[in-house]
């Protein structure tokens, strides 16, 4: 044992003494913390409130800051934390004993720690049954999620909607329905060291957002493994993806408010026989994602692809395409269709494209090739660059010059301090809301969960009370889309403020 990986045992175990001294009978002050380091990395240990019980409680990449208050809930098994979550002012942290807790928690406040505590390696599990749509949703900022085990509910298992400096790491995430993880319209996040599996869309989805990190999660068995949908300024690292239909994506989709997806970093990632047969709703954009894909850019600017591990992904290593050439994409005029500036450094690919589909043969044969494909890149892609090229099986890449750097290492990550919260007027109420909770499932124009906007606009006209009590309590009128779930935690004033905003966007 290295002599640091022994220190920092030393470390834990005078942490658990001491903890276990000051923390022992205390029911309501705050619990110790003590830092530490780790081969390498530095954390946070807490104890839960009286029983000495350890926890992490933090990492290196922390954005959410420190606990805004002294105060300290605990959720015991068979009580509620969304009952604990209603009491608690801005700034509690709360924590969850092991146990089983079937209901949604919903956080419209800033400064919430929602700490799942472990003991015995048994952990808080939220299970939805089968009938609940959403595990988490949170809407404040400086928000932290983290230790739960999250299980079969319909809709997602951890949302955020327009809340800025969150950290979600540590949970264990299976059969959520359309996403696992899936922050939106937010600033300066983490996603770290969760374990996602069986989503028919995205396992960790990250939607128009700025300043992330996701890094050292365990994803599998879904559609999409992780996905970085018209956002900014995001590194997705040191993460292992296998077994889903595709590995890694960077899109832009057409239709959202936001138009833009550049400056992301994919590297140092296992992405490993995402070969899984595709089970998405039909019609939406992850549904046209070919198995057997290991990274897939599509529309997003100046994505550097370095240092990853791709092997046995069926179909091809590396795709870049277009909106022209992308299944499922309905063209929007105010977003740049190509995929711009792309860099490839210095990846390790095996045995990938060993059954491509008819598409991507077609296209080799085009340019005179036979072989397995490593890379394609179809539609125009300026500004691109490639290294090593001679050790793949590429098509498409003419183009792209010699790079001039080998890697980012100057780069550590984007996150930045915490970040002022996101202010919501009380006249921007609906456009937030649309923002943060529509746009997921709802484009302008084209498919993605739900129909577009401008099918909603069209059926309901002048009725926005109709939307609003749709939203509220949905019912399945299409059998080309799936049943929208209820959005009955929003407040009767957001859901007709919502309503309005739907009726009078243009884009």
């Amino acid at each position: 044992m290295k002599a640091g990986k022994i220190f920092g045992l030393m470390l834990i175990l005078s942490a658990f003494a001491v903890g276990w001294i000051v923390g022992k009978n205390k029911t309501s002050a705050a619990a110790p913390v003590i830092s530490y380091r780790i081969a390498g990395e530095d954390y946070e240990g807490g104890f839960d409130a009286g029983d000495g019980t350890f926890t992490l409680s933090g990492y290196s990449k922390s954005v959410a800051g420190p606990p805004m208050t002294d105060v300290v809930v605990v959720v015991n098994d068979g009580e509620s934390i969304q009952a604990a979550v209603q009491n608690a002012e801005p700034g509690t942290t709360i924590r969850v004993m092991p146990g089983t807790y079937k209901e949604t928690v919903y956080i419209d406040k800033d400064g919430i720690r929602l700490i799942g505590v472990i003991k015995e390696s048994n952990r808080a599990v939220l299970d939805g049954e089968g009938k609940l749509n959403d595990a988490i949703l949170y809407s404040g900022n400086n928000i932290v999620v983290e230790n739960f085990t999250i299980m079969r509910y319909k809709g997602n298992g951890i949302m955020s909607q327009a809340g800025n400096n969150w950290e979600i790491r540590n949970n264990i995430i299976i059969d959520t329905g359309v996403y696992g993880i899936f922050p939106q319209l937010g600033k300066n996040g983490v996603v770290e060291h969760n374990v996602v599996s069986g989503i028919e869309d995205a396992a960790i989805y990250v939607g128009m957002s700025d300043n992330i990190h996701v890094a050292h999660n365990d994803v599998f068995d879904s559609v999409a493994g992780i996905e970085i949908e018209n956002s900014r300024h995001a590194i997705v690292e040191a993460n292992r993806v296998y077994n889903n239909t595709g590995g890694i994506l960077a899109f832009i989709t057409p239709g959202l408010p936001i138009k833009t997806t550049y400056d992301v970093i994919i590297r140092d990632n296992f992405i490993i026989a995402n070969n899984h047969p595709n089970f998405a709703a039909p019609g939406s954009t992850v549904a046209g994602v070919p198995a057997g894909t290991g990274i897939l850019i599509m529309a997003a600017d100046d994505v550097v692809i370095e240092g990853n591990i791709i092997r046995d992904n069926k179909n091809i290593g590396i795709l870049i395409t277009d909106h022209a050439n992308a299944s499922n994409i309905t063209v929007d005029p105010e977003s740049d269709p190509n995929s711009d500036g792309v860099k490839i450094l210095n990846n390790t690919m095996i045995n990938n494209g060993a059954n491509p589909i008819p598409e991507i043969t077609a296209f080799m044969l085009s340019e005179l090739k036979i072989g397995n494909p490593d890379i394609a890149s179809i539609g125009p892609s300026l500004d691109s660059c490639i290294i090593n090229r001679h050790r793949y099986v590429t098509a498409g890449i003419n183009g792209f010059s010699e790079c001039n750097f080998t890697n980012t290492r100057s780069i550590g990550n984007y996150l930045l301090p915490p970040v002022p919260p996101r202010e919501i007027k009380s006249e921007d109420r609906g456009k937030i809301a649309y923002l943060g909770v529509c746009a997921g499932c709802h484009a302008y124009t084209g498919r993605l969960i739900g129909p577009p906007v401008q099918i909603i606009q069209a059926l309901y006209m002048d009725d926005p009370e109709g939307i609003a009590d749709y939203i509220a309590a949905p019912t399945k009128r299409r059998d080309d889309y799936p049943e929208m779930p209820p959005q009955d935690y929003l407040d009767e004033e957001t859901r007709l403020a919502v309503a309005h905003y739907i009726l009078e966007v243009k884009n």
